[in-house]
């Protein structure tokens, strides 16, 4: 079965077209072979897009879990990050966006940055992205990696310690390797900066 689905904030009721697969007396797993859902924000603005071959929505926790989901994030009208993953969660009336396995976040920039992680976690109450494990940042000019990090609304990445960052030559070829504490990557200036936890060392590399 091929389904469609356009989400405003939560709208259980949507579920009821398809045959359900009973769990129990009350629990219901409706299982989606074609997921592709636009989720609004209460003024209409999109937050988010997501796409899966292969979903189900739990009617008891409120869950959709999608295989293989491809994201996309929204600000106002334009796609700003795009991400995938192996599978996803989305709970909490649709509030709380979790991603596992092999996440790979970009942007839409010509010269595209490439975010790499284990796992994905963005609580929609607030507007930063939490990255976790195995971090690796990428573009032409630079390569951070770290086991945590942020990436903010003002488009800055913070990159906890240990981070270790290489920087590319001209021809895209590995020129230096160095190890630091805390790193910080602006999206928008292209610009990386180091700082150590007592504050006496800091350096700002543009590119």
């Amino acid at each position: 079965m091929s389904n469609i689905y356009k989400l405003i904030i939560f709208l259980p009721l949507f579920m009821l077209g398809c045959a359900p697969n009973l769990i129990d007396e009350n629990k219901v797993i409706q299982k989606i072979d074609s997921l592709d859902m636009t989720v609004f924000s209460k003024k209409g603005e999109k937050i988010y897009s997501i796409t899966s071959p292969n979903s189900s929505y739990d009617n008891i926790e409120l869950k959709f879990e999608s295989k293989k989901p491809l994201i996309n994030l929204f600000n106002g009208e334009e796609t700003k990050y795009i991400i995938s993953s192996q599978e996803s969660t989305l709970s909490d009336n649709n509030k709380l966006l979790k991603l596992k396995g092999n996440v790979k976040l970009k942007t839409l920039k010509k010269d595209e940055d490439i975010l790499y992680a284990d796992n994905f976690i963005w609580n929609m109450e607030n507007t930063n992205y939490l990255l976790e494990g195995n971090i690796r940042f990428e573009n032409q000019n630079i390569i951070l990696n770290s086991e945590k990090a942020i990436l903010g609304s003002d488009n800055i990445i913070e990159f906890f310690n240990p981070v270790k960052y290489i920087i590319k030559n001209e021809n895209n070829e590995n020129k230096y390797e160095i190890n630091s504490e805390n790193a910080y990557y602006n999206l928008d200036t292209e610009s990386v900066s180091f700082e150590a936890q007592d504050k006496r060392v800091k350096s700002i590399l543009y590119f």
